[in-house]
């Protein structure tokens, strides 16, 4: 193969309680990119959107995940990324991360499939960390294995898939930008104890939901006392579309990543329709700018488009 196009997903992190430890893989919405090798040393990148990310590869999350496996290829000069992304920078649905790990797999695609998907899980988080200044596998687990990822522990990685069942997922992207960085400054650096256990209590009670594919208590689960009462400051909205999106009879959801996009999960898509009109409400009423994607859980990841 001398050119590999993948289309990688949006992703959710946190999901509610679950702070750098659990994500899942959205279908809508999805990036393109088309990795090559290259003659020329390093990386080499082509933007073909308007988003004007960072064409030198240290500066840019795919350069950086692809210098990094690089770094482990002595008989590799170099590639050639061409990128077209259709999820927006900034808007909290893993649009870093969806860059990284698409990078990675093409190229591995490239390469024969040497690399476990651990290894590219390693890889694309020096992307993640281009982006947000910390490693972090959240979002670029689930858009490498697909589904539904528990990271147990980033060093050493140990990533878990995790049965789930049928979920439909509505995402609102207010259109202001929450930098991932930023929303991580102003997260507290010490939590009460009574509401650490509370928190362990909602992850275990999530994790369970999905296992058992009890939906009420995923419902109950979906609860955050640390993470959110703080970052949902930044989101216009934010509390009124939650309480509405729940009376309308959404299982519950909250801040997707670092914001501003909110994700409700439903038990149907006629659930996930009526809780989209219901976000269109509130920021209609705002008078606040907004997109919303009505979707469902992306079993596979990254997946292969055109090899040639």
């Amino acid at each position: 193969m001398k050119e590999v196009t993948v289309l990688s997903p949006a992703t959710v992190a946190n999901v509610v309680c679950g702070f750098d430890i659990l994500g899942f893989a959205l279908n809508d919405p999805i990036d393109e990119l088309t990795v090559s090798l290259s003659d020329t040393p390093g990386v080499t990148i082509i933007n073909k959107d308007d988003y004007h990310l960072p064409t030198k590869a240290e500066d840019n999350v795919s350069g950086a995940a692809l210098l990094a496996m690089l770094d482990e290829l002595k008989e590799i000069t170099g590639f050639e990324l061409v990128s077209n992304k259709n999820i927006k920078p900034g808007s909290g649905i893993g649009s870093s991360a969806a860059s990284a790990a698409g990078a990675v797999i093409a190229a591995n695609h490239l390469l024969g499939n040497r690399f476990s998907r651990e290894d590219l899980v390693r890889f694309a988080m020096f992307g993640e960390k281009v982006a947000s200044g910390v490693k972090h596998a959240d979002n670029i687990a689930p858009a490498i294995y697909g589904g539904v990822t528990l990271i147990r522990s980033i060093f050493p990685l140990d990533i878990v898939s995790l049965d789930a069942p049928e979920l439909h997922v509505t995402v609102v992207h207010p259109q202001i930008e929450v930098r991932t960085s930023d929303a991580r400054q102003i997260l507290k650096q010490r939590v009460l104890l009574k509401d650490a256990i509370k928190q362990w209590g909602n992850i275990a009670g999530l994790v369970a939901g999905l296992l058992k594919h009890d939906y009420d208590l995923i419902g109950r689960s979906l609860e955050d006392v640390i993470i959110e009462p703080v970052r949902s400051i930044l989101i216009p909205g934010f509390d009124e579309v939650k309480l509405k999106c729940r009376e309308a009879g959404a299982l519950g959801g909250g801040i997707s990543g670092s914001g501003p996009s909110i994700f409700m999960l439903s038990r149907n898509g006629e659930s996930a329709v009526q809780v989209e009109s219901v976000m269109k409400e509130v920021y209609n009423k705002i008078g606040l700018a907004y997109h919303t994607h009505v979707t469902t859980i992306n079993m596979e990841g990254v997946k292969l488009k055109a090899s040639y």
